[in-house]
């Protein structure tokens, strides 16, 4: 799959970002992660309040970016739905149970990682 050009990964960041809104997802993080990796753009962390409604949420995922033809390369943890991750490329969506949101924390990883580079960068 041919990687998204920067307007294309913002624009589907944006669309992403605002299905999971539509869906009720609570806290929805969208992290410009450019510079930081190569594996993606943008990661999109968001909290559904049970495995029913983290289904619901990344089935209007696939839905959002299908409309732009965007496909998933890649979906885990859907079965339990506790934490699922699904790569759509140059944009990496997480929804996340409250319990695993919380253990897990991947904002403070990647404000660690940010706040790390830019000490280097000093």
């Amino acid at each position: 799959m041919k990687a998204l050009s920067p307007t294309t990964s913002d624009a589907l960041a944006l669309k992403i970002a605002a299905a999971l809104d539509d869906g009720k997802a609570e806290d929805i993080r969208q992290l410009d992660v450019r510079g930081m990796t190569v594996i993606t753009d943008f990661m999109i962390i968001a909290t559904g309040r049970s495995a029913r409604q983290v289904k619901a949420l990344c089935e209007r995922v696939r839905e959002a970016a299908s409309s732009i033809g965007v496909k998933a390369v890649g979906v885990e943890g859907e079965q339990l739905a506790e934490w699922v991750l699904l790569d759509l490329n140059d944009v990496i969506v997480h929804v996340m149970q409250p319990t695993a949101r919380d253990f897990y924390q991947l904002e403070k990883l990647w404000e660690e990682r940010h706040n790390s580079r830019l000490l280097e960068e000093a």
